[in-house]
């Protein structure tokens, strides 16, 4: 039995699917608008979970950024996408998975020259489990109240991923951050 390809979804300007290309490909200099996802998981505490990329990582090593992100293959559904990810890059079962930001795109240029060209829905999640790191994913994770977030962002914005940086501040403006009655968030 073949594995199943790695390509992922290329969207035409106004964000509507026109192909497809092997992830593995896709990430140059010149990269093409595509379609991926990122996820923010909350713990039983309501703390949450931050990754910091492999040093092996193409893009962006090392840096410290959201839960985690990926790329939903051709005609596979995107909350199939984020329940695959969580298990493969961080051991994780995901619930209560939500879309809060369904329309987020941003382009960003890492230190390497490499481009990152994403439509990137933004999802929210619960797990009761702890992370088993992937290790050609994720270097290491920390659970924090979104509170310490707010003060890495605004004390060293440049140790954090663009486009967790980018979806923080959306994510604000949608009252994301704030705290549920009762929550410490």
């Amino acid at each position: 039995m073949s594995a199943t390809p790695d390509l992922v979804v290329l969207l035409d300007d106004d964000g509507h699917p026109c192909g497809t290309a092997p992830r593995a490909t896709v990430h140059t200099t010149d990269t093409p608008l595509h379609l991926a996802f990122s996820c923010y998981v909350l713990d039983e505490d309501d703390r949450l979970l931050l990754t910091r990329r492999a040093v092996t990582k193409r893009t962006w090593p090392g840096v410290w950024t959201n839960s985690f992100c990926g790329h939903p293959r051709p005609g596979e559904d995107p909350v199939d996408a984020v329940h695959r990810y969580a298990e493969h890059e961080l051991g994780l079962e995901v619930t209560d998975l939500e879309c809060v930001l369904p329309e987020f795109r941003y382009r960003a240029v890492d230190p390497g020259g490499v481009v990152e060209n994403e439509v990137c829905p933004v999802y929210t999640a619960r797990t009761t489990g702890r992370p088993r790191h992937h290790p050609d994913e994720v270097e290491e994770s920390h659970w924090l109240p979104v509170p310490e977030l707010r003060a890495a962002l605004a004390a060293a914005p440049w140790a954090l991923s663009p486009w967790l940086r980018e979806q923080a501040a959306e994510l604000e403006a949608v009252g994301w951050f704030a705290a549920p009655a009762g929550a410490p968030r």
